[in-house]
């Protein structure tokens, strides 16, 4: 699965700025691929003001989404913030070439920030179904917890979309490596580069690592598009070879109420 990871600096919340960037990036490499990956909170930055900047799955981004799906002939994802039923979500869309919509609402809300206090979490994870992959993606802050990531779906790529500040770059590296070896899957880290309104410094470090470990595409600090390619079948040969999450220890997880 080629998969293209957009690292750039980001318009603070203003998504008509941040879409017709974005088209630029999007549009100017001319490598067919299946997947497109945009950071974290796309159209805005990671803003805790979301009255300011929230839209609905009908609103301008999503379809602007659909509209590049189809156009580019692959999925899209990233994040942005969506407003339904009087509660805002850091929602994750993926869009289908057709333009059908898969979507996951962020888990674990960034308190240090008061992310909590502003959004509403969400309780189910997404396994989505593509290209012969199944992807699991999931948004920033999850990469710290590794019970809600626990690969128990089979899933073949563990996929993070950011905004993860400079002063914490050790711990994402560190984080998305043992994502993809303890769960035997390929893991991809999306992160925006520049400095948001709140003087938050960030210099990306997207990256695609392998499941035993091993950087595909090694961190990155520059503004570009970046493409890698994930095989699944060397995957299937190395889990059946090992066969590592055959030993995984039993339990349910309970979701708490927020």
């Amino acid at each position: 699965m080629k998969t293209a990871l957009i690292q750039t600096s980001l318009i603070w919340e203003n998504p008509t700025e941040n879409r017709s960037h974005l088209a630029q990036k999007i549009t100017g490499f001319m490598e067919d691929v299946d997947l497109i990956v945009l950071p974290e909170m796309f159209s805005t930055g990671f803003t805790m003001n979301p009255k300011a900047v929230a839209e609905t799955m009908n609103g301008e981004t999503v379809a602007w989404l659909q509209h590049l799906a189809k156009a580019k002939n692959c999925a899209i994802t990233g994040s942005l913030v969506i407003e339904e039923k009087g509660k805002f979500y850091n929602r994750l869309v993926f869009v289908f070439p057709n333009g059908d919509i898969q979507h996951y609402d962020k888990r674990h809300l960034f308190t240090l920030a008061g992310e909590d206090k502003v959004y509403s979490a969400g309780k189910q994870k997404l396994i989505v179904e593509y290209k012969g992959f199944r992807i699991c993606p999931l948004i920033c802050y999850d990469l710290r917890f590794p019970v809600f990531s626990r690969n128990v779906e089979d899933y073949d790529v563990l996929l993070y979309v950011a905004n993860w500040p400079k002063i914490r770059t050790n711990a994402w590296d560190i984080l998305l490596k043992a994502r993809a070896v303890e769960n035997m899957s390929y893991a991809i880290g999306v992160n925006r580069i520049g400095t948001d309104n709140n003087k938050h410094e960030y210099i990306g470090h997207s990256q695609a690592v392998d499941f035993f470990g091993n950087y595909i595409l090694e961190p990155q600090e520059t503004d570009s598009v970046f493409i890698i390619d994930l095989d699944k079948e060397k995957l299937l040969e190395t889990r059946k070879k090992l066969a590592f999450l055959d030993d995984k220890d039993n339990f349910q997880l309970e979701t708490r109420n927020t």
